[in-house]
């Protein structure tokens, strides 16, 4: 498929009542996405392509970007000057989730981004924090993660704010040992306290999250 042909397709999903749900959460599309999905499928995996619509600078296409492209084909640069343009919440959620977990050089990234003051950035590097505090914690201190999230969560920017309040969360859930320390964390710092949650859904709020979490591990 060529770029001209692909933005047509896009913009045939376009649904005005989409695009105004879509912008009440900070996303500038109009698309229903599992239609994107299904328009990714059909055209697989294509860099090139993927490349192009990225250039577009267009949230539709560097939606469907993300779902075509190939992660290790992007050099750490081009990472990082690709995370530095997710701004939509959709397109950083995708990136992080679909290319930078999915990169050999993730954890490469995640070094580099960890300290980074732009917080869409150092968010980024909590959310791989968090994958190796799940699946691949040697090597990490995380204890002195916990007196990061301690001194800094409460007031952090609310992308970051999440990131390392899912740190918190995994740390409590699959590290015993530090477990009354996450717990007492988050209860004292309150962040996600208040968080609407539909019934049926685990709370964000990491002492309900890491109760439900050992709970099902344990059950």
């Amino acid at each position: 498929m060529t770029l001209p042909e692909a933005l047509g397709e896009l913009a045939a999903l376009e649904d005005p009542k989409m695009r105004a749900a879509n912008e009440k959460r900070g996303d500038d599309h109009g698309m229903n996405l599992s239609r994107l999905r299904a328009l990714a499928k059909r055209i697989k995996t294509d860099q090139p392509l993927a490349k192009e619509l990225w250039e577009t600078g267009e949230t539709p296409a560097r939606l469907l970007a993300l779902l075509i492209c190939t992660p290790r084909a992007f050099t750490a640069d081009e990472l990082d000057a690709m995370l530095r343009e997710t701004r939509p919440p959709k397109v950083n959620d995708w990136f992080v989730n679909y290319v930078a977990k999915k990169t050999p050089l993730t954890e490469q990234l995640r070094l580099r981004w960890f300290d980074d003051p732009d917080p869409t950035v150092a968010a980024a590097a909590w959310s791989l924090t968090s994958v190796r505090v799940m699946k691949q914690p040697d090597g990490l201190d995380l204890a002195h993660l916990l007196d990061l999230i301690e001194r800094d969560m409460k007031d952090a920017p609310k992308r970051l704010q999440w990131s390392m309040n899912e740190t918190l969360a995994q740390i409590g859930i699959h590290h015993p040992a530090l477990r009354a320390r996450a717990l007492a964390i988050g209860e004292n710092l309150q962040v996600l306290a208040d968080y609407p949650t539909a019934p049926g859904c685990t709370s964000p709020f990491a002492p309900l999250w890491i109760g439900e979490m050992v709970r099902r591990n344990e059950g």
